[in-house]
């Protein structure tokens, strides 16, 4: 089994460069352009716990802040369980983490996101 712990650091720089983009997009009220930063965000992060975790929580702001209670219900139980099922590798690889996708479905990943793991190292699946 294996047990993922950190970010490794040649990741970090695209999993805060995605969290940095957030942060903008909010700001200007880019709603949609926001929430997918947010996902990539997840993706990038979702095989580490405190990385996917926090994802999470900035999902249920996010969805606090526009009012979307099915995602502040759907982000309750990501929260609780998302961190642990990173820390022991049982995710579904390329999730993107909202309450519009069932929490266990693996996705593809984004060929933009696939080659910043490739950049970093780091093998997916």
């Amino acid at each position: 089994m294996k047990f993922n712990t950190t970010l490794p650091n040649k990741l970090k720089h695209y999993y805060h460069q995605e969290l940095n983009a957030y942060k903008s997009r909010f700001a200007e009220r880019d709603i949609s352009a926001a929430w997918n930063h947010l996902e990539r965000a997840h993706v990038i992060g979702q095989a580490y716990p405190w990385p996917h975790t926090y994802v999470h929580w900035k999902m249920l702001q996010f969805g606090v802040s526009i009012k979307s209670w099915k995602e502040v219900l759907g982000q309750i139980p990501r929260l609780l369980v998302g961190g642990v099922k990173s820390f022991v590798g049982k995710i579904p690889v390329g999730n993107t983490g909202g309450a519009n996708i069932p929490p266990l479905k693996p996705l593809p990943i984004d060929p933009e996101i696939m080659e910043m793991f490739e950049r970093a190292g780091v093998k997916q699946g």
